[in-house]
């Protein structure tokens, strides 16, 4: 057996051992891959794929379908059970290392970074009842305003921006703000919508960032108010944050710091969507009381959303929460899927800094 022959199979495995040591070590791991390699990884992306103006996933898997198609042929052009079986064995092998060699190498290895709240030193806790009632009346007042300033009548709000316009909007918020957080990466990553509309809302995905490419997508169906902090989660991921929970995070303080009412009224409204699914689960009657009696327009506009989402309805949702689960826990988000509903109480701990500060 030649070494040669399995390269990307020993690169997988070596990949694999750098991922554990990087985990004992995340203050170096930060140092030396999340703020320093990866935003080299980052720039050069964007100054390549991220030019083209479509999806640069179709260019990934029509090269995954050329080389399955060119280890086919081969595999059929063995000689024999042995050498087939041999082959076949080989062949998954290096394109499984491969796989892992280049998630890791390209963007993976964040996870083994320090937490971003721990490096901001935020404290979130579980909020009581009445700690919740604040946030929800709080975040109820700022998403009026804001939606105030965006239009004065209660018809539900189903067209803003033009959608490369809002991608350049929330990337130089992002930008701008980044600091505030503590982060200095660099770079002008892309968000780009994924054809066909409707395809990964029926697998039960919103917007997904794509390792292999250094671009993150999102669904086209996604309504109106959904898609400036997706755009901004997502772009998140793009600058190596791996905590789903940490990404809608950051989303909702870059969102919330824009001078844009647009941005400001996207992140309170899904802030105050997590709000109330927590209040709903202590006090059922109190959540649906509430929320009767929101503003008529925050109203449309949930009813609107959820009529969007209705649309494409997923079709094997369990399957797939039950894939991220697993695959999040796999790389080390002990919540997994759970990491997402962890908003409310980083913004609250959030405010609560930022109040100290002022």
């Amino acid at each position: 057996m030649r070494i040669k022959d399995w390269t990307w199979a020993i690169l997988g495995l070596l990949a694999l051992a750098v991922r554990f040591l990087a985990g004992q070590f995340s203050e170096a791991t930060d140092q030396f891959y999340s703020r320093t390699f990866f935003p080299g990884i980052r720039n050069l992306i964007d100054l390549s794929l991220g030019k083209l103006p479509f999806p640069t996933a179709y260019l990934f898997m029509a090269g995954v379908l050329v080389l399955s198609w060119i280890s086919i042929r081969r595999l059929l052009a063995k000689v024999g059970l042995r050498q087939r079986a041999r082959y076949a064995l080989q062949a998954s092998s290096n394109g499984l290392g491969a796989l892992v060699f280049f998630f890791l190498f390209l963007w993976g290895f964040n996870y083994q970074r320090t937490p971003i709240f721990q490096q901001l030193k935020l404290q979130p806790k579980p909020l009581d009842a009445q700690q919740l009632i604040a946030e929800i009346e709080l975040t109820q007042r700022l998403a009026s305003m804001d939606r105030g300033r965006i239009s004065q009548d209660t018809l539900a709000l189903t067209e803003l921006l033009e959608y490369s316009a809002l991608e350049d909007l929330v990337r130089a918020t992002m930008q701008e703000n980044l600091e505030v957080l503590g982060l200095n990466f660099s770079g002008r990553p892309r968000t780009k919508q994924f054809s066909p509309e409707g395809l990964m809302r029926r697998m039960g995905i919103l917007g997904i960032y794509f390792p292999f490419t250094g671009e993150s997508y999102l669904d086209p169906s996604l309504h109106a108010l959904e898609k400036p902090f997706t755009i901004a989660h997502e772009m998140a991921h793009s600058y190596g944050v791996t905590d789903e929970g940490e990404a809608h995070f950051i989303a909702w303080v870059i969102c919330t710091r824009s001078e844009e009412p647009i941005l400001r009224y996207t992140a309170h409204l899904l802030l105050l969507r997590y709000q109330l699914r927590d209040y709903y689960g202590m006090d059922p009657d109190g959540a649906l009381c509430w929320m009767e009696n929101l503003p008529r327009g925050i109203i449309q506009d949930l009813i609107s959303i959820r009529k969007s989402a209705e649309a494409y309805p997923p079709i094997w949702l369990a399957l797939s929460r039950k894939s991220n689960d697993l695959f999040l826990k796999s790389q080390g988000v002990k919540a997994g899927i759970k990491s997402y509903q962890q908003l409310p109480m980083l913004a609250a701990a959030w405010r609560l800094r930022m109040n100290l500060k002022n």
